[in-house]
């Protein structure tokens, strides 16, 4: 047994030299093993339990982001709805799905989130409206010949393994098409990624519009009131101009991978952090400033889980008539705002019209006209201007981000090419839901898609 010891501690100073040699920390290293199970545990649950995913699809999802997570081990618990992850026997991580709320990597106690799920009113509860969309599920606007090319799209992404599951196309605020992958469809809800960021910065929208905010406040939290992140403002936050010392680094022991899966409230993090830069001169993308912004909304709600919940369903899924939508809280019960929406192509397609619509849909508005105005506003910063409340802006640069599309075109987008395009010169709103690891070619399609508009005439002049 001796023997063995010292063989397995001979073994692990070799591989800790080896690392080190090829610049991997020893903080690397302890870290890895929670990262891995927190996301192991996470992503296959949100997928399997939310999207509707196989275990064995949602294990495929998890493994395009490293092959180290071929070393997690995931079982499915069916009688707790959870899923359980181990790394080598050195590390285990569990996330438990709740009806309403999504999955949480279960740190700390949960209760008050078990409570929560049991009176939650669902998204969706009411019996579908046959009113045609936006307000309801009638979709009965569906032009052929968009239909037969989008169709035509998507199914020559696939052959290119581009993983596209759901393309749809708004004109003129109707459903023109809408094209699913084989497995997915209307009601599949899709995870957004990063374009939870634009929804998080629409409810700031709301806070300001309804008297809960104010974006000329400072210090914009009471932690930062005796040094120099003071001079934050609000709008350096929604511009991701903070100055804060939260890089967007995903690996083992960086912040915004401990804030995803390793912590029990995620904003604690970038709220901590130093100050860098002067606040609004460097645009640094960041999911810990939308963690911030979060942060913020749940306190204004009322600062308890239940609270949070109900301001989201009561200002903006039940008015919006959000079919199925799941934005998923931490531990804390803080909606991680950063990343975890989970919906539907026609939800996310809801979200693109309101801000063509410039802050209305179904005759409520969310957010002001003038609000809407500064939110697509490029931002002050001195390296990246093309961004604005969190929408990626189609000029501010010198050179456009998607050549051929028109100047006024916005986005929402999302890590593995998730996308709300948003063309107002066209009167259009494009979806598209996937999970490509690599490059996607959303200025071709987006291109192509406005031209068979076009084509046809459903488009409104320039």
């Amino acid at each position: 047994m001796k023997k063995v010891i010292l063989t397995l501690g001979g073994l692990f100073l070799v591989l800790v030299v080896m690392a080190s040699l090829a610049g991997i920390t020893p903080r690397y290293l302890s870290s890895a093993p929670a990262m891995l199970t927190g996301m192991g545990a996470k992503l296959g649950c949100s997928g399997y339990y939310v999207t509707g995913l196989s275990a064995e699809q949602s294990y495929k999802d998890l493994l395009t982001y490293s092959p180290v997570l071929k070393l997690v081990d995931l079982n499915f618990d069916e009688s707790s709805k959870s899923v359980n992850a181990e790394f080598l026997g050195l590390e285990t991580a569990s996330a438990k799905y709740r009806p309403g709320l999504g999955c949480t990597v279960s740190i700390g106690s949960t209760e008050p989130l078990d409570q929560l799920a049991v009176s939650l009113s669902l998204p969706g509860d009411d019996p579908a409206s046959k009113e045609p969309w936006p307000k309801g599920s009638g979709v009965d606007s569906i032009h052929p010949d968009i239909q037969r090319r989008l169709d035509a799209m998507l199914a020559s992404d696939n052959q290119q393994g581009l993983q596209t599951r759901a393309l749809l196309v708004v004109n003129n605020g109707q459903v023109v098409a809408e094209s699913y992958a084989e497995g997915f469809d209307e009601h599949s809800k899709l995870l957004g990624w990063s374009m939870a960021k634009s929804v998080t910065s629409l409810m700031m929208g709301h806070l300001e519009m309804v008297g809960k905010l104010d974006f000329d406040q400072q210090p914009v939290f009471e932690d930062w009131a005796n040094d120099d992140r003071r001079e934050i403002h609000w709008r350096d936050l929604m511009h991701m101009s903070s100055g804060l010392d939260f890089p967007e680094v995903y690996e083992p022991g960086a912040g915004a991978t401990e804030m995803l899966f390793t912590v029990r409230r995620g904003s604690d993090l970038p709220l901590a952090a130093e100050l860098v830069h002067p606040p609004g001169t460097v645009f640094e993308y960041s999911s810990g400033t939308t963690n911030l912004l979060s942060r913020k909304l749940y306190e204004a709600a009322g600062g308890t889980p239940e609270a949070n919940v109900a301001y989201l369903q009561k200002h903006l899924i039940t008015p919006l008539y959000l079919q199925d939508f799941i934005f998923e809280p931490d531990p804390s019960g803080t909606f991680v705002g950063s990343s975890y929406l989970y919906a539907s192509a026609r939800d996310w397609a809801r979200i693109g019209q309101l801000m063509l619509n410039r802050g209305e849909l179904n005759g409520y508005r969310l957010v002001t006209k003038d609000w809407v105005a500064r939110a697509l506003q490029p931002n002050r910063s001195e390296n990246k201007k093309s961004y604005g409340y969190q929408f990626w802006l189609n000029r501010g640069d010198a050179e456009p981000r998607w050549e051929d599309l028109p100047e006024d075109s916005f986005a929402a987008l999302g890590n593995r090419k998730q996308m709300v395009m948003v063309v107002p010169s066209k009167d259009t709103v494009i979806v598209r839901l996937g999970w490509t690891h690599g490059s996607y070619p959303s200025n071709k399609n987006v291109a192509a898609i406005l031209s068979w508009l076009d084509q046809q005439q459903l488009s409104a002049a320039p």
